[in-house]
């Protein structure tokens, strides 16, 4: 009764998520297209390009949230509402200091880094420190929220990010109709009206957190032995966030000094395009994670475990559903959503949804890592490995290679990335390597091959057009569900799929 409970809840968090990610990908495929359009190639680069600096210091909120996800998950799974009470006081506290740290950083190194080294146009640099000031103001605005937003992960009330994003949306959609109305610099306006979209967000979510959860009315708390535990993990945790984002951001500035604006912007395309898609997987992996960290608090082991397995099969099964058809039809669909594509963009995409495909596969295992709370291993050596892709990427470019290469890179440093977390797993928990391999890996990789086969011949008999678009996408669906359901999913697996499905039909 309780795992059919659990599962109901993690269905339920997981489609109030998905309806959540609609909303936002339709308003923001939209929004590039116009936004591309209206700003151009180069000043859409340059966009992204400051952003992405800024980007970079993301690591020391994305690294604080984690771990307040995981110690408001842990108390909650205890039933110790005090702990609650005092974790989310101390990590906000924690919160302020960072962004105080973001900021002086952000207005020093930063500056420097933008004005400095940064290829821009002369002519383009004041709008360039715009995008910039205001990219650091959104920055702070999220280190701030970051908390908050810990705390409904925590407490499963994932249909608030639904109510929210609706808000959001609509704003964004605005700022599109805005944007060519006025005869002032497009790429300045842009940037300070989603600005202001990241204040109003920040402002909504703490107005609801602060009346619907009683932990998160802030008095100030102050315990070194808490101070120095939080910190403790975070450190290492932020160090795995600060890999990540470095992974990324420092590869786009990289293309920058290498190439020019453009590439930075088929860059872009395939950033928004990747986000768009894995953020599927992300949700369901948003929605399982408080419970198996909630499963490790309680002792229940094998539960945890066997939520992780089917969790790595599914977050791969969605992110896949939606990847294939993308692949296999990337240059008809940017064409058809951008009109004018930037060059390198349809291959840059088709590269990143790889790198994910095979990322997508180890959020699970991360959130196990996570609850373990035992993570200088975990985050000293798979952070080590993820740190080698701008080097290498740098080295590649340096020799000559065509910018596409670093995505080969990338495809390369993560999957060495993924052995290393199930190496490190095993060391952890009672996690057999060779058993989820023969589980899970083998099932979806062969899953995966089989359901590429008959859309990819089916692209191949019809000319390119809407119809086959289509056409691709129908097929590509039933094939993966179908090579899911009977390759990728085990018997027990199956039966428990039909067992919810009957259930939900006795309703």
């Amino acid at each position: 009764m309780k795992q059919n409970n659990t599962t109901k809840r993690i269905a339920k968090n997981t489609l109030m998520l998905y309806f959540r990610q609609i909303l936002i990908m339709i308003v923001s495929l939209y929004t590039v297209r116009v936004v591309l359009n209206t700003l151009g190639a180069e000043d859409y680069g340059i966009y992204n390009v400051v952003a992405g600096v800024v980007t970079m210091f993301s690591f020391l909120s994305n690294s604080m949230a984690t771990a307040s996800q995981r110690y408001f998950s842990f108390a909650l799974g205890q039933n110790d509402s005090e702990n609650l009470k005092k974790y989310f006081s101390m990590s906000f506290t924690i919160y302020c200091l960072i962004a105080l740290v973001v900021l002086i950083l952000a207005e020093t190194v930063g500056l420097w880094f933008v004005t400095q080294k940064l290829v821009i146009s002369s002519e383009r640099q004041n709008a360039a420190l715009w995008i910039y000031q205001a990219s650091i103001f959104s920055m702070i605005c999220t280190i701030l929220t970051a908390p908050f937003m810990a705390s409904i992960i925590a407490h499963e009330d994932m249909n608030i990010y639904a109510y929210v994003s609706i808000i959001e949306v609509v704003l964004k959609l605005g700022i599109v109709f805005l944007l060519p109305l006025f005869a002032i610099d497009k790429l300045i306006f842009y940037g300070l009206l989603m600005a202001g979209v990241v204040f109003i967000n920040t402002a909504i979510y703490r107005t609801i957190c602060v009346k619907k959860y009683v932990e998160c009315k802030f008095s100030f708390f102050w315990e070194k032995s808490l101070f120095k535990e939080l910190v403790s993990y975070t450190g290492w945790n932020m160090f795995g966030s600060a890999v990540g984002v470095f992974k990324n951001q420092i590869v786009n500035i990289i293309l920058n000094q290498f190439f020019n604006p453009v590439v930075n912007a088929a860059r872009g395309i395939a950033a928004q395009v990747n986000s768009a898609v894995n953020s599927f997987a992300q949700n369901f992996s948003t929605a399982v994670r408080p419970q198996i960290i909630k499963s490790y608090a309680s002792g229940e082991k094998e539960k945890m475990l066997q939520l992780v397995f089917r969790s790595c099969k599914a977050t791969f099964l969605l992110m896949y559903i939606f990847a294939l058809p993308l692949i296999l039809e990337m240059p008809y669909v940017l064409k058809l959503w951008l009109k004018n594509v930037p060059e390198y963009a349809v291959l840059f995409t088709i590269l990143a949804l790889i790198d994910a495909l095979i990322d997508t596969i180890s959020y699970p295992l991360m959130a196990t890592a996570q609850a373990t709370g035992k993570i200088k291993l975990y985050q000293a050596v798979v952070g080590g490995v993820l740190l080698l892709n701008a080097p290498i990427a740098f080295v590649v470019l340096k020799l000559g290679a065509p910018a596409f290469s670093v995505f080969i890179v990338s495809i390369s440093v993560t999957s060495l990335a993924f052995i290393v977390r199930l190496c490190i797993l095993k060391k952890l928990i009672n996690f057999s390597f060779w058993n989820f391999i023969w589980k899970v890996f083998i099932p979806i990789i062969c899953c995966a091959g089989l359901a590429f086969i008959i859309p990819y011949f089916v692209r191949n008999m019809l000319d390119s057009s809407f119809i086959r678009l289509c056409v691709t996408v129908i097929v590509s669906v039933i094939c993966v569900a179908l090579s899911g359901y009977f390759v990728a999913l085990s018997k027990n697996e199956r039966q428990w799929i039909v067992g919810i499905i009957k259930s939900k039909r006795r309703r």
